[in-house]
C-alpha cells in the first residue's frame, strides 16, 4: 500500500484527496491517504460563518456553472440536489464610475446606450477591429493589453474593476496569458476579440440549428452557485466522502526527502512517513516547509506574491435601505479615489443570507494597490466602508450586523513572468517525481481551476504509484 500525504486541507487539498482515491478504485490499485491540515478546521478560505441569522461568507461565495469540474465533484459526492443557484436578478452587475452607479451592459444595444463608457470611448472599443494582433515574445500584462486593443476608458472602468473583482489585483503588474489565458488565445488565433466573438457566436448558432449544442441560460459567465446554507457545504461534502482521515490541527513545519518518499515533521513534533506528498498550502507556506531541503523551489515559490483583503459584512434592516438591491452589486475603478473595491448584495444573490426584513451586503477593501488596508483597525474598516456605501448607495444609517475577516495572504497574484516562475519550478521538481503542488497559486483562483487542478494532481500521483509499484 502506497502511502500518501496531503498538506492543506482546502478545497483543493480536499478534492485532491478525493479524486485519489477515486482514480485509485478504478485503477485498482492500493493507497492510504491522509490530509494534514494546520488550522482547527477543515475548509481553507472556504467558510460559512452563521450568526444572529446571517449567513456570512469568509472567503468565496460560490463557482461558476459554466465548467463541469465542480459540478461533477458534486455529483459524485452526492450532494448536487442540494445545489443553489443564485436568482436571474444577480445577472445585474454595476461599476461605480464618475460617481454613477452603472449597470454592465449585457449586449449590443445595452452597451450603446451606458453611459458608462463614453463616445470617444465606444469609438475606441469598435476600433479594436483594426489592431493588429500581437507578434511580439514577452509576457504582456493586463493593462498593456487593455490599452493596446481597447483604449484607456475602457482598462479603467472595466478591465481594472473586474481585475480587482477576481484576484484583487493590480492591472499594472498581472499577466494576461497567466490570469485570462483564453483572451491570450483569442486574439492569437482570430486576430481580436470582436473578430472572435463574431465568429464564435456564427459557430454557435450553425451548432444549435444542426442540433449540435443548445442555447445556454447561463450565458458565457455562467451562473453563481452556491448551497442553502453556504458554500461551506461543498468542503464538508468533500470531507464526509473520504476513506481516509482528515487531521486537523496539525501543522506541517519541514518536508525531509529521504531515499524513498518523505519524512513530514510537525510543529508539534510528531511526525508522518509517506512516499508520496501532495502539497496543497499557499505557495509561502511551501516554500517554508521547503527551506533546506529544496532551496531553489522555495525561492520560485516565495516569488508569487499574494494580496491582502478585508472582508466586511454589514446587516440593515431592509425598511433602512433606500437604494434598490435588485442585483449582484458593483465594482469599483481605482480612478473613483474609493475606500473599497466593490460591495456585493449578499441577500440579493441568494436566500437564507440574511433574516426576515434584514439585508446582508459584504464589500470587499484592499487588494494589491491597497496593500496597507489590512493594518487598519476594525473602527477604521468600518467607518471607511459606511463612507462609501453612503456616496453610493445614499446609506447614511449604522449597520445593525457587522463582521470583519481578514485575509493577510487572500488571493495569490500572477504578475509578469508567472508562466516563466511555472516552468521554473517544474525544473526544479524534475529529480522529485514524489512531490507534487497543486493549489490556486498556480493555474486558476476560481472553485473549478482548484477542482481541476487537483484532478490534474490525482492523476500524476496515481500514474507515480504504478511506476512505483
Amino acid at each position: 500500500m502506497t502511502r500518501i500525504v496531503v498538506i492543506g486541507a482546502g478545497i483543493s487539498g480536499l478534492s485532491t484527496a478525493y479524486a485519489i482515491e477515486q482514480l485509485a478504485r478504478q485503477s485498482e490499485v492500493d493507497v492510504d491517504v491522509r490530509v494534514l491540515e494546520k488550522e482547527r478546521r477543515s475548509g481553507g478560505k472556504i467558510w460559512s460563518i452563521k450568526e444572529d441569522g446571517f449567513l456570512c461568507e469568509w472567503g468565496p461565495n460560490g463557482f461558476l456553472d459554466n465548467k463541469p469540474m465542480t459540478l461533477e465533484l458534486c455529483r459524485a459526492l452526492g450532494i448536487d440536489p442540494q445545489l443553489l443557484r443564485s436568482d436571474d436578478n444577480a445577472r445585474k452587475r454595476f461599476i461605480y464610475a464618475e460617481k454613477v452607479l452603472h449597470r454592465l451592459p449585457e449586449n449590443g444595444p445595452s452597451f450603446l446606450k451606458s453611459k458608462l463608457i463614453s463616445w470617444p470611448g465606444k469609438l475606441r472599443l469598435a476600433g479594436e477591429l483594426l489592431v493588429p494582433k500581437r507578434t511580439e515574445e514577452g509576457d504582456e500584462t493586463l493593462a498593456e493589453f487593455g490599452r493596446r486593443r481597447l483604449g484607456s476608458e475602457a482598462l479603467d472602468k472595466l478591465i481594472s474593476p473586474m481585475v480587482s473583482g477576481i484576484f484583487a489585483g493590480d492591472p499594472e503588474t498581472m499577466s494576461l496569458k497567466s490570469c485570462f489565458p483564453r483572451i491570450n488565445e483569442l486574439e492569437q488565433q482570430y486576430g481580436g476579440l470582436i473578430r472572435a466573438m463574431l465568429k464564435l457566436a456564427k459557430q454557435k448558432r450553425a451548432e444549435i440549428k444542426a442540433g449540435k449544442a443548445v442555447a445556454s441560460a447561463a450565458g458565457p459567465g455562467g451562473v453563481l452557485t452556491s448551497f442553502h446554507n453556504g458554500i461551506q457545504d461543498l468542503t464538508d461534502g468533500v470531507v464526509a466522502g473520504l476513506t481516509g482521515e482528515v487531521l486537523t490541527d496539525h501543522e506541517v513545519s519541514r518536508l525531509e526527502k529521504k531515499q524513498e518518499g518523505f519524512l513530514i515533521h510537525l510543529a508539534n513534533g510528531g511526525q508522518y512517513e509517506a512516499e508520496i506528498v501532495v502539497t496543497a498550502s499557499p505557495a509561502y507556506a511551501v516554500a517554508a516547509m521547503l527551506d533546506g531541503g529544496d532551496d531553489a523551489s522555495a525561492e520560485i515559490l516565495r516569488r508569487i506574491p499574494y494580496a491582502t483583503m478585508n472582508v466586511i459584512c454589514f446587516g440593515y434592516q431592509q425598511e433602512r435601505i433606500r437604494h434598490d438591491l435588485n442585483g449582484f452589486g458593483y465594482l469599483i475603478p481605482k480612478a473613483e479615489g474609493c475606500n473599497t473595491l466593490g460591495t456585493l448584495w449578499d441577500s440579493s444573490i441568494f436566500p437564507n443570507r440574511a433574516p426576515e426584513g434584514m439585508v446582508l451586503l459584504r464589500s470587499m477593501m484592499g487588494g494589491a494597490t491597497n496593500q496597507a488596508a489590512i493594518e487598519l483597525s476594525d473602527e477604521e474598516v468600518k467607518r471607511r466602508t459606511m463612507t462609501d456605501l453612503n456616496q453610493i448607495m445614499g446609506i447614511d444609517c449604522e449597520p445593525d450586523f457587522v463582521r470583519i475577516y481578514r485575509h493577510r495572504h487572500a488571493i495569490p497574484q500572477y504578475t509578469r513572468g508567472h508562466a516563466r516562475r511555472l516552468l521554473e519550478l517544474e525544473n526544479s521538481l524534475s529529480s522529485s517525481p514524489d512531490l507534487i503542488f497543486t493549489g490556486n497559486a498556480f493555474f486558476g483562483v476560481g472553485l473549478n481551476d482548484c477542482v481541476n487542478a487537483a484532478n490534474r494532481a490525482a492523476e500524476k500521483v496515481i500514474a507515480r504509484v504504478k511506476s512505483r509499484a
